[in-house]
């Protein structure tokens, strides 16, 4: 079996609604621009029909669907997918393409140009264009939790939450082989540890339009990642990251 050029990992919980399109847009992308890829959506344990809906528009052409048997957390989805992507490279996208799959030729073309390893959207760039803006409550949330993980981290990244990151899968596997948060604030272990091991990474402008049915909570999930960041610094300065260091639990999850 040959290489993919691009796998698109696709984290989905309860996803049943906004799914379908969101494959019929992607599947096309790829083939208007001939992209050689294929489409990973990673259920995790959703109690409705997202698993049918990935299977029905997948089954047969150039996907998969991997199935968590329980809820575990966005994190733990984009790692099962990363793991699993047989690809050159590694495109994580959010269910609702909040940020366009068209946005991926932007990306490619940056680390084409520049040599990069990871190239992510972001939403708080000059140049960025968001269409549909969230309310101001979740703007000041975001904005805080961005000011503390900066000062906890040394991240330089104006937006790290942004679920559209374009990755070399041979350069970023051995980090998520390591990674252990499951939930929201994955992307900033995923960015710490990038530039701890002396990945390049590079911030660029995006599209994007917020969606209403937001998956984060507005009280406990910030407190939880803030948590979460200041584990991955811990964990970073006793070493537990290294390469030597044993890798995380877990499979691929389950395929159906």
């Amino acid at each position: 079996m040959s290489r993919p050029h691009l796998s698109v990992v696709i984290p989905a919980y309860n996803e049943e609604a906004r799914l379908g399109p969101s494959l019929a847009r992607v599947l096309d992308y790829l083939d208007r621009n001939r992209i050689d890829g294929e489409v990973l959506v990673v259920d995790d344990g959703s109690s409705d029909g997202t698993e049918h809906v990935a299977h029905e528009m997948l089954d047969g052409g150039p996907g998969r669907v991997l199935v968590n048997p329980e809820n575990r957390g966005k994190g733990y989805s984009v790692r099962q997918g990363v793991l699993a992507a047989r690809g050159r490279w590694v495109l994580m996208s959010d269910a609702d393409l909040s940020t366009p799959i068209e946005e991926h030729a932007r990306l490619a073309e940056v680390a084409r140009d520049r040599d990069l390893d990871v190239v992510i959207g972001s939403r708080g760039l000059p140049d960025s264009k968001i269409e549909v803006a969230q309310n101001a409550l979740r703007q000041t949330m975001g904005k805080t939790f961005n000011v503390v993980m900066r000062i906890a981290t040394g991240l330089p990244f104006s937006d790290t939450q942004c679920g559209f990151k374009l990755m070399d899968g041979e350069r970023v596997r051995p980090l998520f082989e390591r990674m252990v948060v499951d939930r929201f604030a994955f992307d900033v272990e995923l960015l710490y540890l990038c530039t701890r091991f002396d990945l390049s990474v590079l911030e660029v402008p995006v599209v994007w339009r917020n969606s209403p049915m937001s998956r984060v909570g507005l009280f406990s999930d910030p407190l939880n990642m803030l948590y979460d960041v200041l584990r991955i610094r811990w964990r970073f300065r006793r070493g537990m990251y290294n390469p030597d260091s044993a890798p995380t639990e877990g499979g691929h999850g389950q395929t159906r």
